[in-house]
């Protein structure tokens, strides 16, 4: 396929960066491929408000300029996957970037609906280091019908797709009720009574993992 073409006609990085990933979709593409391949039904799902056209578009660009490939996956599965490159996912400490620093922005309102990828990269950006202590632990979430194993240590969250059943708590629903849980203190007996959100595990160990994360402040123009 032809590239698209140059809309800068300028040699900074940045705005290079523009002409790769600005155009409208192509970064939360990106994001949701951050936690490992999916299949084009599972970017589909987690990114309602794109057409298939267009996500084929996005993924097709992304593809060309060496942002991701695409990979068969071995039986019994035998399903195409798109992955990022080596190249693709040094974007990763970008888009945490840009999310902390657009999480300080008076309009954002994190009551808006998010993906599950979304929900774990931002426990991995806000993540408080040193909260642990000497006592790490994993946490376990399926959310739709996907699994991600994560473990909290002394310096970072940890997380990627794995089998949440062994993990010393394991979390399942929705990702807005999990956001709610973390970052908006809803107690957890009523989020499992609405049917959002349950927990495996010791109730003390979900609070503690709550505590782990803080959104920054907001920006006050007027101060």
């Amino acid at each position: 396929m032809s590239l698209p073409r140059r809309v800068y006609d300028d040699a900074c990085g940045l705005a290079h960066a523009l002409e790769l990933l600005g155009e409208r979709w192509t970064l939360l593409v990106v994001r949701e491929l951050m936690l490992g391949g999916r299949r084009f039904s599972a970017l589909r799902s987690a990114l309602p408000g794109l057409s298939a056209n267009v996500l084929t578009q996005r993924l097709a660009s992304l593809e060309a300029h060496g942002v991701l490939r695409r990979r068969m996956l071995p039986p019994p599965a035998r399903v195409q996957i798109y992955e990022l490159t080596e190249w693709g996912y040094e974007a990763g400490p970008v888009i945490e970037a840009l999310g902390r620093w657009a999480a300080r922005s008076p309009a954002h309102d994190p009551t808006l609906p998010i993906s599950a990828v979304s929900t774990l990269l931002s426990f991995r950006t806000m993540f408080r280091r040193g909260a642990v202590g000497d006592a790490p632990f994993t946490v376990g979430f399926r959310m739709g019908e996907e699994g991600w194993l994560g473990e909290a240590g002394a310096e970072a969250f940890h997380v990627g797709r794995g089998d949440p059943d062994g993990a010393d708590i394991c979390f399942t629903g929705e990702p807005e009720a999990l956001v709610a849980f973390v970052y908006g203190g809803a107690p957890l007996p009523g989020l499992a009574e609405a049917g959002s959100l349950s927990l495996r595990g010791d109730p003390t160990l979900a609070m503690r993992f709550a505590d782990l994360f803080r959104l920054p402040p907001k920006f006050d123009p007027g101060a």
